[in-house]
């Protein structure tokens, strides 16, 4: 079989939510994009159309999608909706701040922090989170070897995919950013991953993007 090259994956964060703002806990809710970040998708639009790519692809979630959609109107692409890239759920945490959670469910709120491969009620593990992001853009890079791809996701999904990149363990600690509208790059060869740019927001005024999720 004939060795097509790596894929490479432009992996972006969608534009900022009032959830995003608020810190609530968004998982699989569906929060609307806030006016700045429709703004910001604007903006990001406008970078990703100076690349040339095969596919747009797409969390599922509404977010996600009107995010990846103004890329699309300003490419020409059709957005292609992916389950795989959604956030991780978090259950009966969702729409909440950590403090509401922690005033609310004390017990499980001590529960998620000493352990984080716990699964809020209704929700996922962090680790079923990983291994679903990770066998998704897998599968993803596999079918577009050689190619350029956009995939449009969330900050949990960036992150698995950071740390698989660097061979971190997924629940080593985070000291990497996750912005809102953030435009990332990976590439895919063979099953070997390698990280190229990573929280590029040079097309957002400064300071504009917040970086938790």
């Amino acid at each position: 079989m004939a060795d097509n090259g790596p894929a490479e994956l432009i992996v972006i964060r969608h534009g900022e939510t009032v959830w995003n703002r608020q810190a609530r806990l968004q998982g699989q809710k569906d929060p609307d994009l806030s006016p700045k970040g429709v703004a910001q998708a604007e903006m990001l639009a406008e970078r990703v159309a100076r690349e040339s790519f095969a596919a747009l692809i797409s969390s599922d979630l509404k977010r996600a999608m009107q995010t990846a959609e103004a890329i699309g109107r300003r490419t020409g692409h059709k957005v292609i909706p992916e389950p795989g890239l959604r956030e991780r759920s978090f259950g009966l945490f969702e729409g909440l701040t950590w403090e509401q959670i922690e005033q609310r469910y004390p017990d499980l709120h001590e529960a998620y922090w000493r352990g984080r491969d716990f699964a809020p009620p209704g929700g996922e593990t962090a680790r079923q989170r990983h291994e679903r992001v990770v066998a998704c853009a897998s599968r993803i890079a596999a079918e577009h070897a050689g190619q350029r791809v956009v995939l449009v996701a969330h900050g949990g999904v960036l992150e698995s995919l950071f740390k698989h990149a660097l061979s971190l363990h997924y629940q080593a600690r985070r000291t990497f950013s996750l912005y809102n509208a953030s435009l990332n790059v990976l590439q895919v060869h063979e099953g070997e991953w390698r990280l190229g740019t990573w929280g590029d927001v040079a097309h957002l005024p400064a300071g504009d993007a917040i970086d938790d999720y």
